[in-house]
């Protein structure tokens, strides 16, 4: 296989995973502040440190207002991971390959990005239709992960495919976790204990994962029972330790893998070796981003052994892509 074809496979599927995830990560935000008290600070200014584009979203706008951060994370083009842009990136690198993809999937994600085109501006400007229309993304993209599970053959195409998924939805999961630590609530003893079972139960939900948190784990919503389970758990497919187990079989497929697999492998040991009980939420803060920044030591390491091979035979820097491209 090509290194530009596996390049383009891999950004695909990163691409559509990170447009159903901000659709995720949108609806969750806006159940957390339906659910806030007025003395809580939180904002949706918050959305953009947690997706690290509160920089780029200052160099093009003026106020940082729920119209205009929508308008950035939905439909600006100028935002390469805005989700009309990630959802139209996808299109075009499955349109260049679509002889080693299946039929339907090329014609499932030509009807996404029409569907995105002629809905976006209402999912931005009207909060009324936004759930309706960031749900409708979040099925469809999950058609398509079907689709591919079911109906490709899982050869080296499909690893790729599935490792860039993988990498990409491992770190979404951190960020919508990352809600919580972003909220600071009112003092109000034995009142606070409701409302942060809401919170973390809205992120359960973002997850899709609330169902299974209650048939694993408990009935009962606490946060040290939902940090260890979406960060933990080895069989719920959304929860980081499962993105890593699924990151290190596509690798183990794939050829010249010793040097990814030693930085896949040291993020398991630093995801496992990390205490999360008790922990402040700045804390919590910190331990989120050195495991998005062990995602992107994977990427890098992909990147360059995998994409960039060529260039290092030339003896030349291979360049780097950062995870939130």
């Amino acid at each position: 296989m090509l290194s530009r074809v596996a390049e383009n496979l891999y950004w695909m599927a990163r691409y559509l995973e990170r447009a159903e995830n901000t659709a995720r990560l949108i609806n969750t935000t806006t159940d957390v502040l339906l659910d806030l008290p007025r003395d809580a600070s939180f904002g949706w200014d918050i959305l953009l440190k947690l997706v690290g584009l509160d920089e780029f979203f200052e160099e093009h706008y003026r106020e940082a207002n729920e119209s205009n951060i929508l308008h950035f994370l939905i439909q600006d083009e100028r935002n390469p991971s805005a989700i009309v842009s990630c959802i139209r990136r996808a299109r075009e690198n499955s349109r260049t390959f679509r002889e080693i993809l299946p039929k339907e999937f090329w014609e499932r994600v030509n009807g996404l990005h029409l569907y995105v085109q002629g809905l976006a501006s209402r999912a931005a400007q009207n909060r009324a239709q936004r759930y309706e229309v960031l749900n409708q993304i979040v099925e469809r993209n999950q058609s398509l992960a079907g689709l591919l599970i079911s109906c490709m053959s899982h050869d080296l195409v499909y690893e790729f495919i599935r490792l860039g998924r993988n990498i990409e939805r491992a770190d979404m999961t951190t960020r919508i976790v990352d809600i919580n630590a972003a909220v600071l609530l009112p003092r109000k003893g034995s009142s606070l204990e409701p409302l942060q079972e809401r919170l973390w139960m809205s992120v359960l939900e973002a997850l899709s994962a609330y169902q299974m948190y209650r048939r694993h784990v408990d009935v009962h919503v606490s946060g040290h029972a939902v940090l260890n389970y979406l960060l933990l758990d080895q069989h719920f497919p959304r929860t980081v330790c499962h993105c890593l187990s699924e990151i290190e079989e596509c690798l183990a497929t794939l050829p010249n893998n010793t040097e990814v697999m030693k930085v896949t492998r040291r993020a398991w040991r630093r995801l496992k070796g990390l205490r999360w009980e008790g922990l402040a939420s700045a804390v919590l803060h910190e331990y989120l981003d050195q495991v998005q920044a062990d995602l992107g030591a994977i990427h890098v390491a992909v990147s360059n052994q995998y994409f960039y091979f060529y260039m290092r035979q030339k003896e030349a820097t291979p360049p780097v892509r950062v995870v939130n491209e």
